[in-house]
C-alpha cells in the first residue's frame, strides 16, 4: 500500500468573532450602569466620540430604525485617497438619552454633589463618642485599638489579650476600657459574640428582667432551636414565660453595626417601562441618563477639508477611531433595539400576568421569545440578564418571566413562580402555633388542582427563605 501527497480545496463558512462582534455582544448583556459605566470609558479613550445636548422638542420613537441614526439617510463619503468610509456629519445625532437641558449659566450652578454629605461609619460614630467621653490618653489609645477591630457587624475580631499587649495595659485596664466602649451607642457594639452582644441589650433595655437575661446567658442554644420545652423544666417557668421572653429576646438587634455598613441595597433603574393605554400595553425604553453620542465634527473637517493636517500616521489613527465609534453608535442601538423587541415579545405572552397579577403568569422558556422575535435563545438569555422592565404589577427583572411549569390535575399547566406565591400566601395565613409542615403544603395546593411532589415544595419554601415548620412554630 503506497502513500502520496494530494492537494484538496474545500470551501466552508465558519463564524468568526471579530472584535466588533465581540463588542455588540458584550454591550447586549450589560446591565444598564455597566453601559453607562462602558460609554463613559468609550468616550474617555476615543477622542472622536462627542456627547451633544438633546435638541428642544425631539421627538423619541418607540423603536428606532438604525437609519434614523442620521437627519439624512446614510451615504458613504470617501477622502480624496478613497481610504476611509466617512459617514455624512449628522451621523449618529439620534438621541440615546436625555443629556443635561441647561444652558451655559448651568456651570455657575453648584453641583448636585455639592449637596451631598458622606455617611457617618461606624468607626466615625464610635471615636466620636470615644471624644466626648472622659478618657485617659492611655486610654483613648486602647479605646482607638477596640474601635479599630470591629468589623461590620459591630463585633470584636479579636481577643482582649491582643489589645492590652498593644496599649501596654493589664487584662483587667483592658476589660475596663472595653465595658465603657460597650456602654456606647449603637446598643451591643463591641461584643466578643453573640451571646454577649444580646446580653449586653437585655441589660440595657431589661434591666429588670432576669428570666430574659438568664436565657440569653445559658440557653441561647435552645432558644435558637425552639426546645422550650427543655428551657421551661431547667429555669422551672411556665411556657408563657419562656414565650413572653423568647419574643423579646427577637426584637434585639445582633448586628449593632449594621445601620452604618457600606452595604446599601441596590437602586434598581428599569430599563424599559410598560404602560397600559387604554385596553394596550404600550413598551417604552428608558434612555434617561444614557449620553447621546455623535462624531466630533472637528476630526471629520481634518479628513474632509483639510487632509493635509491629518498626513501619515494621523490620519490612520483618526480613521480607526471613527469606525470604532461608528461600531459603538450602532452597537448601543442594534442592543436598545433588541431589548425593546424581546420586552414587546414578553408582553404579548403575558397579558394575563399584566392584567391580573402572579397567579396568572403563564410558563415561559427561551424558547418561545427566541421563535418569537426570530433571534438565538442565546441572544435572549444575554438580552434578559440584568435588565429590569416596571409594569403595572411592580419591577421585575426579566429572567423573572421565564420559569417552568407545574401540572394540575386539569391537565393545564401553571407557572413555577405561580405556585411559589401560592405557597407564600400560604404560610403568611397559617397558625404560628401549628405551622404546616412541606406534605401539609403539598395536600393544600392538591386541592387547588395543582399536582407538585413534596421535595419540590421544599426547594420552593428554601427560595422564598422560609424555615421548615419547626422554626416557625411560636408558642404563646
Amino acid at each position: 500500500m503506497a502513500l502520496e501527497l494530494r492537494q484538496n480545496l474545500k470551501l466552508s463558512l465558519q463564524p468568526i468573532m471579530t472584535p466588533q462582534l465581540q463588542q455588540a455582544i458584550k454591550l447586549l448583556q450589560l446591565s444598564r450602569m455597566e453601559l453607562m459605566d462602558q460609554i463613559r470609558q468609550e468616550e474617555e479613550e476615543n477622542p472622536v466620540l462627542d456627547e451633544v445636548a438633546e435638541p428642544a422638542g425631539e421627538a423619541e420613537p418607540l423603536e428606532p430604525s438604525y437609519e434614523s441614526l442620521s437627519p439624512q439617510a446614510p451615504q458613504k463619503a470617501r477622502d480624496e485617497n478613497g481610504e476611509a468610509d466617512l459617514p455624512p456629519l449628522g451621523w449618529g445625532r439620534e438621541r440615546y438619552g436625555r443629556g443635561s437641558k441647561g444652558g451655559e449659566d448651568d456651570d455657575d450652578r453648584p453641583t448636585f454633589e455639592n449637596f451631598l454629605t458622606k455617611k457617618a461609619t461606624l468607626s466615625d460614630h464610635l471615636l466620636w463618642q470615644l471624644r466626648l467621653n472622659d478618657f485617659s490618653e492611655a486610654e483613648c489609645l486602647a479605646g482607638t485599638l477596640v474601635i479599630g477591630n470591629l468589623n461590620e457587624d459591630g463585633l470584636l475580631q479579636v481577643g482582649l489579650e491582643e489589645i492590652a499587649a498593644q496599649s501596654g495595659f493589664s487584662l483587667e485596664e483592658a476589660e475596663t476600657v472595653l465595658q465603657k466602649i460597650q456602654a456606647f451607642d449603637p446598643p451591643g457594639v463591641a461584643a466578643r459574640d453573640l451571646r454577649e452582644c444580646l446580653l449586653i441589650q437585655a441589660r440595657q433595655l431589661y434591666p429588670q428582667d432576669a428570666v430574659v437575661q438568664k436565657i440569653i446567658e445559658e440557653h441561647l442554644p435552645q432558644l435558637a432551636k425552639k426546645a422550650y420545652q427543655a428551657i421551661v423544666k431547667d429555669l422551672r417557668i411556665s411556657i408563657e414565660e419562656v414565650g413572653r421572653a423568647a419574643r423579646q429576646i427577637g426584637e434585639l438587634e445582633p448586628k449593632p453595626g449594621r445601620y452604618y455598613s457600606d452595604e446599601t441595597t441596590p437602586y434598581i433603574t428599569p430599563d424599559v417601562f410598560v404602560y397600559k393605554i387604554g385596553d394596550e400595553y404600550v413598551v417604552v425604553l428608558n434612555e434617561d441618563g444614557l449620553p447621546k453620542l455623535r462624531i466630533n465634527p472637528y476630526y471629520r473637517d481634518i479628513l474632509r477639508e483639510r487632509p493635509q493636517a491629518a498626513a501619515g500616521g494621523a490620519k490612520e489613527y483618526i480613521n480607526d477611531k471613527i469606525r470604532s465609534a461608528l461600531w459603538l453608535i450602532k452597537s448601543i442601538h442594534q442592543r436598545q433595539r433588541t431589548v425593546y423587541r424581546v420586552t414587546k415579545s414578553i408582553v404579548k405572552f403575558q397579558r394575563e400576568f399584566l392584567d391580573k397579577g402572579v397567579a396568572f403568569l403563564k410558563p415561559m422558556v427561551l424558547k418561545d421569545v427566541a421563535q418569537d422575535v426570530e433571534m438565538h435563545e442565546s441572544t435572549i438569555s444575554r438580552v434578559t440578564s440584568n435588565k429590569y422592565v416596571h409594569t403595572p404589577q411592580g419591577i421585575f427583572e426579566l429572567k423573572y418571566f421565564f420559569n417552568s411549569s407545574i401540572n394540575t390535575s386539569r391537565g393545564e399547566n401553571v407557572a413555577s413562580e405561580s405556585v411559589k406565591e401560592k405557597i407564600r400566601q400560604i404560610l403568611a395565613k397559617e397558625d404560628s402555633q401549628k405551622p404546616y409542615s412541606d406534605q401539609a403544603l403539598v395536600e393544600i395546593l392538591k386541592r387547588q388542582d395543582i399536582l407538585i411532589a413534596r421535595r419540590t415544595v421544599t426547594k420552593y419554601r428554601e427560595i422564598l427563605g422560609v424555615p421548615p415548620s419547626t422554626g416557625r412554630k411560636q408558642i404563646l
